[in-house]
């Protein structure tokens, strides 16, 4: 399945338009104004939410936790300590994410298969992603991972 992620420029917080193939918008993405530490919430286009992202303060590598409904956590994303290279991590689910970070070029790999796939549309006006989530993969779960490396680059670039 393909989705594609739009930001939207010239709003006070971070929001995204996530589309299908055929164009139909399928999810949205918002983000809180005025608050510690950056916190997103992941709604379905009929306005449901499916996910709710926010920042762990006071961190050594960035860390993010990633809530679906019940609001219990689901995940937490991790960025790995190296000197040469970006890693990030899912914990519980043993998701690892690889690939160049600064040309947003990066896969999620799920145990030995690809969970999405992440290529950067240069050729629009703010941020704009293919994603290409794998045969079996949560795509929620897939977004909200993808949203957070997005949110880690977006830090690093400030």
């Amino acid at each position: 399945m393909n989705l594609y992620i739009e930001q939207k420029l010239f709003s006070w917080s971070d929001r995204f338009s996530i589309y299908d193939a055929t164009g139909k918008a399928v999810y949205y993405a918002e983000g809180e104004v005025f608050t510690f530490g950056k916190k997103l919430h992941l709604y379905e286009a009929s306005g449901k939410e499916v996910a709710f992202i926010e920042q762990k303060l006071f961190s050594f590598m960035p860390k993010y936790y990633i809530y679906r409904p019940g609001w219990a956590e689901t995940a937490e994303v991790v960025r790995e300590f190296s000197f040469f290279r970006q890693e990030y991590s899912v914990y519980p689910m043993g998701w690892t994410v690889r690939g160049d970070f600064f040309d947003h070029e990066y896969e999620v790999w799920a145990g030995g298969l690809p969970a999405a796939t992440v290529t950067k549309d240069w050729f629009r006006w703010g941020d704009a992603y293919e994603i290409n989530i794998g045969v079996g993969a949560d795509p929620v779960m897939a977004l909200a991972v993808v949203l957070v490396i997005d949110a880690c680059i977006d830090a690093e670039r400030d």
